[in-house]
């Protein structure tokens, strides 16, 4: 069976659009990852396989290859990781396509099942079209920074699958972190340039202590 999920990876400082397509067929047991992955990428083979095992799931015995479409664009790091396991369980039938619409996934996936936080996550979530995005519960502030998506923070992959599957909800967002009510104080890292200026107060400030 054929799934296909949104997700986004980064090239430079930009995201880019990516979807992830997981074909799961029989034939000799194995795991390919296509469409110009990077070291990172290819190694969420491991991190998947372990992750799904942890959070109780059988891995296919079967042929799974995955697509990063579009092909012609390189994919690096691990956020693709929430997204190749969502699809593999789309694939493998325990979830339905249905469970999925609208929604993208980027998080990196640990050994546990633990879904973390990735570099870049403002320009992950601002290439993705998807209404409602998924990722690491750590990382819902930056998410939210975006302004048009409805961001869904979890833990753990088994709470995607029990939320998709029907058996649980959504976590509960964490709050809003409230404006800070006084401007910073004045940081000389702040300064450009003025290289005899900076001198003369970081000596005079050394002389003072």
């Amino acid at each position: 069976m054929l799934a296909i999920v949104p997700s986004a990876t980064i090239l430079g400082v930009e995201g880019r659009p990516c979807s992830v397509e997981v074909h799961v067929s029989n034939g000799l047991p194995g795991f390919t990852v296509v469409g110009l992955p990077d070291t990172s990428c290819r190694e969420a083979r491991d991190r998947v396989r372990a992750a799904l095992i942890s959070s109780g799931h059988s891995w296919p015995q079967r042929r799974i290859t995955v697509n990063l479409a579009p092909s012609g664009i390189r994919k690096g790091g691990s956020g693709l990781d929430l997204a190749i396991a969502v699809a593999v369980l789309v694939a493998e039938e325990e979830i339905t396509p249905e469970a999925v619409e609208g929604l993208a996934f980027v998080g990196e996936l640990g050994l546990d099942g633990s879904v973390r936080s990735v570099t870049g996550m403002v320009s992950l979530v601002d290439a993705i079209d998807a209404p409602n995005v998924v990722v690491g519960r750590a990382a819902v502030a930056e998410a939210r920074l975006v302004g048009r998506h409805e961001v869904r923070g979890v833990q753990s992959l088994t709470e995607v699958f029990e939320a998709l599957a029907g058996d649980g909800a959504w976590p509960p967002a964490p709050p809003e972190a409230d404006p800070p009510l006084t401007d910073p104080s004045p940081d000389l890292a702040d300064v450009r340039g003025q290289p005899v200026a900076r001198l003369a107060l970081e000596v005079a400030a050394a002389t003072t202590c």
